[in-house]
């Protein structure tokens, strides 16, 4: 057992990483969190019987470190179809992807999604993206992801009804302006997985990670307010003597020094993303599919009906609908009324029937990052001789990231203090590391 006093603040998915990782080797660490549960970012809230998930969240069970850490089984993951429905006013246009359901392989053929070059485009980059480790796709020379569509020749069409709406679901941004080895990587765990939720909501992959630490310490409701050399002030407490301290959330109480050390990892810029629920009587979708909303003439920019994935998200007896919205609404009044008359129009079904449950206004739900990596080595994450970072935020905006950067933390910690066997220890140069694919 190791006797070093180990301080993590944050019990989102990279502080619960790390915690696990330092336990392995004998460390008893200690988790400070502000809030009153752990998860970070990945949150689920229960309110009139139903579960809403902080965000629009999906799993993609093709992380390489998620099958690392988390058991899909006791997850008891539910799963959407690799199909996809674009909503508009003169109609729906149902998407198949034909890798994963053949059986749609004709009627995709004659989709308007696009036109029949678009369609052989997307399978070559299916093909394309599979062939590449994680670290080779992020090794590339980028673009942004609008040029990309532009380069890779994809017509006007797809990338206005498919492309786009999908995408900016995705990384909560009005111009796609995220790295282009980012999408890719995005897009090849769509294709090497599938998307997921678990049963009871997001919130249990955190669970999960949480129930897997057997010698760590939390503390909810904990307030960390300065870090100066080793010691830690809390709010409304006494101040903490660490050994060794894990940032593994923005440190707005670092000191200014530090501050501007850690602008070199992240430049602390977020995407903002509106999440509003409601209740209805029955699904307008009735699958378990995302639902894309084209063009500016709508708010919305995707939806789906979390219940048509589990059922377990409502106890009503009603369908609930998650409804997100990538643009600026901070103006707008009526909001929830508003996009109730966008649900009539796209869906047909009397805007007085959607019963509004909650709303979020999320303004950091992702990290922006403009060139983002797959991985890195540990001693890259020491900010100073005893603190160390964690986050998704030094890595790339993903689940994945997020678990990769608090073994990064851990191991770091580890190699410095000299613990656990040599062969434990990540790559020391990124020559060195490990392609897989």
């Amino acid at each position: 057992m190791n006797d070093k006093k180990v301080y993590i603040i944050g019990a989102g998915i990279s502080g619960l990483v790390a915690a696990y990782e330092l336990e392995a080797v004998g460390y008893r660490p200690v988790i400070l969190e502000a809030s009153s549960s752990i998860g970070g970012r990945l949150k689920t809230d229960v309110k009139d019987g139903y579960l809403l998930d902080r965000g629009f969240q999906i799993f993609l069970t093709g992380y390489r470190e998620a099958k690392k850490y988390l058991n899909y089984d006791t997850l008891n993951l539910k799963y959407f179809d690799g199909d996809m429905v674009i909503l508009r006013t003169d109609g729906t246009i149902h998407v198949t992807d034909p890798l994963k359901n053949p059986a749609g392989i004709i009627s995709m053929a004659f989709s308007k999604v696009g036109n029949i070059k678009d369609k052989i485009k997307l399978l070559q980059m299916v093909t394309s993206v599979l062939s590449k480790s994680d670290e080779e796709i992020f090794s590339q020379p980028d673009l942004t992801t609008e040029e990309f569509f532009l380069a890779k020749g994809f017509s006007p069409e797809i990338i206005f009804n498919f492309l786009n709406p999908l995408y900016r679901g995705i990384f909560l941004e009005e111009k796609l302006t995220t790295s282009s080895n980012m999408f890719e990587f995005v897009f090849k765990m769509f294709n090497k997985g599938k998307a997921a939720v678990p049963e009871l909501g997001m919130q249990e992959i955190p669970n999960q990670l949480y129930s897997r630490l057997k010698q760590t310490e939390l503390r909810l409701n904990t307030k960390v307010i300065n870090i100066e050399g080793k010691k830690i002030t809390i709010e409304n407490e006494d101040a903490i003597d660490a050994d060794e301290i894990i940032c593994a959330c923005k440190p707005d109480y670092l000191g200014d020094e530090l501050k501007n050390k850690f602008i070199n990892y992240h430049d602390g810029k977020y995407n903002q993303v509106t999440n509003i629920y409601y209740a209805i009587q029955r699904s307008f979708i009735a699958q378990p599919i995302i639902g894309l909303v084209p063009g500016e003439n709508f708010l919305i920019n995707n939806l789906h009906f979390p219940t048509d994935i589990s059922a377990a998200y409502s106890t009503t007896g009603k369908a609930l609908l998650s409804v997100s919205i990538v643009n600026d609404v901070s103006t707008i009044n009526d909001l929830e009324e508003t996009i109730a008359d966008e649900l009539q129009q796209l869906s047909g079904v009397d805007s007085r029937y959607f019963e509004h449950i909650h709303t979020y206004k999320i303004k950091k739900a992702l990290p922006k990052i403009v060139s983002p990596t797959y991985d890195f080595i540990p001693t890259q994450v020491q900010l100073d001789k005893h603190i160390y970072l964690a986050g998704d935020h030094l890595v790339n905006a993903s689940l994945n990231g997020a678990m990769i950067s608090g073994r990064r933390a851990a191991e770091a910690i580890i190699l410095n203090d000299s613990v656990g066997k040599p062969e434990y220890l990540g790559p020391i140069s990124t020559s060195g590391m490990e392609v897989q694919s």
